[in-house]
């Protein structure tokens, strides 16, 4: 369970029947991850047009989270991941092994990853691939959905 910019505490599990896309970030208000999380907003309502959910998270405090989330205007949650145990679930790498990673998971309406991504400059591409993902998600549901 993880702690959202209000101080909600929120499951993923609660996620469970929808895609949800997870983009893991360094810090709140780096010029890269203000991008990146931009990127994410610029292209929130192409994932929810697609049944998809968006979540950001990374190891700032919901007072942060809150801060970065209204100065840019993001309508996705931004969660705390105190200590980077869910990034370290998830196999998220660390940079020059101590910064925290940059990656980005779709997730099916099952929860199983089906998509990783993991690059710290191309902070755009992380979006733009996800949103591929979705896509092809919604693309395979519709070719297995009995006639």
């Amino acid at each position: 369970m993880l702690t959202d910019q209000s101080g909600a505490r929120i499951r993923l599990a609660a996620y469970l029947g929808k895609p949800v896309v997870i983009f893991f970030y360094p810090k709140d208000g780096s010029p890269g991850c203000t991008r990146e999380a931009c990127s994410f907003r610029d292209d929130y309502s192409a994932f929810r047009d697609l049944g998809a959910a968006v979540l950001g998270i990374s190891r700032d405090s919901t007072e942060t989270h809150a801060e970065f989330r209204k100065e840019h205007d993001l309508p996705y949650p931004l969660l705390t991941d105190e200590g980077g145990r869910v990034a370290h679930d998830f196999g998220v790498p660390r940079f020059l092994g101590f910064i925290p990673g940059r990656a980005t998971f779709v997730l099916d309406e099952n929860g199983v990853v089906r998509m990783a991504y993991s690059n710290m400059v191309n902070t755009r591409a992380h979006s733009e691939r996800a949103l591929e993902a979705v896509r092809s998600l919604k693309e395979l549901g519709r070719e297995e959905a009995p006639a």
